[in-house]
């Protein structure tokens, strides 16, 4: 899968500063770039987003995650891009939109709707500046039964035009995340891996690609490797978290170390963002997050 260089493109490598540390003190590399997120590892690190970074650096991860990473105040946007750079990490994705409430995104057309569309694009873009990603999570919105689906799917293939046009010229890629409805998202429009893959061929732009979210994707299809196959050439992100519970992995059914193995075949080299909690609370339960992906990391 091809990657776009962004405006961090040649992440400089060095070794990780002082920072807080498991007893069994720095680590090697994962051969994945799995993405903590703030807060999972708190108790070890401190509340500090800057020391959970370099935290998660001295335990060999070399990818991070942050949703909220937009909202947060211009400076520290800027001072988590720097460390993520000098210590080597790649940062992945924020939240740039995300409707729960609404169905406008697959109802509306209108010039003040898309001019939202824009300006949350624009706003998006200087984000990732500061934080040195090329990624950003778009979640469109509700569905609406008062419409038929094949208008609804036209006004989202129609809207994700509008923001590709933003996201182009910049190098930002919008990853569509198809969340379930069983568990967690009822009525959400975008529910699976096959659809997103279908809407990001009508779209046709490198910045319109999808998130393929294997704890969601598990509830809603499974299927989670031979679907990840099919859609490889509009996949350009990947979270975790097992199931049932929204764990790390192996707390659930899904086999993380053969689908890390598949994706390590695959040379995939973007972030695995770590989308879920922890099984046990305090340090006890970010040593279990930390040896779970060691184990299956260990292919």
């Amino acid at each position: 899968m091809q990657r776009r260089s962004f405006f961090l493109s040649s992440l400089a490598a060095a070794a990780p500063a002082a920072a807080p540390s498991l007893a069994q003190g720095n680590q090697s590399k994962f051969r994945l770039r799995y993405g903590p997120h703030p807060g999972m590892f708190r108790h070890s690190a401190g509340e500090n987003v800057i020391d959970q970074i370099k935290f998660s650096a001295a335990q060999g991860f070399t990818g991070w995650e942050d949703n909220g990473g937009n909202k947060r105040p211009v400076e520290e946007q800027t001072r988590i891009g720097e460390t993520l750079a000098r210590l080597g990490m790649k940062m992945g994705v924020f939240v740039s939109w995300a409707d729960f409430k609404t169905g406008d995104f697959v109802t509306r057309t209108d010039q003040e709707f898309q001019d939202r569309l824009r300006a949350e694009m624009r706003a998006a873009v200087e984000a990732a500046k500061r934080l040195g990603t090329p990624w950003t999570t778009v979640v469109p919105s509700t569905t609406n039964d008062r419409l038929d689906p094949g208008y609804q799917l036209a006004n989202c293939i129609t809207n994700l035009k509008v923001m590709a046009e933003i996201c182009e010229p910049a190098g930002l890629i919008m990853v569509l995340e198809p969340l379930n409805w069983y568990a967690n998202h009822p009525s959400l429009y975008l529910r699976s891996v096959p659809q997103a893959y279908a809407i990001c061929k009508a779209v046709g732009s490198r910045s319109c690609k999808i998130l393929d979210d294997l704890y969601h994707q598990q509830i809603d299809v499974g299927n989670l490797i031979p679907n990840m196959a099919k859609a490889w050439d509009e996949i350009a992100y990947i979270q975790t978290g097992d199931n049932p519970g929204r764990k790390e992995p192996s707390t659930g059914e899904i086999n993380y170390k053969n689908i890390f193995k598949w994706l390590h075949e695959k040379r995939y080299d973007g972030v695995i963002g770590m989308e879920h909690g922890n099984s046990k609370p305090g340090k006890e339960g970010e040593e279990a997050v930390i040896a779970a992906y060691r184990a299956c990391d260990n292919f």
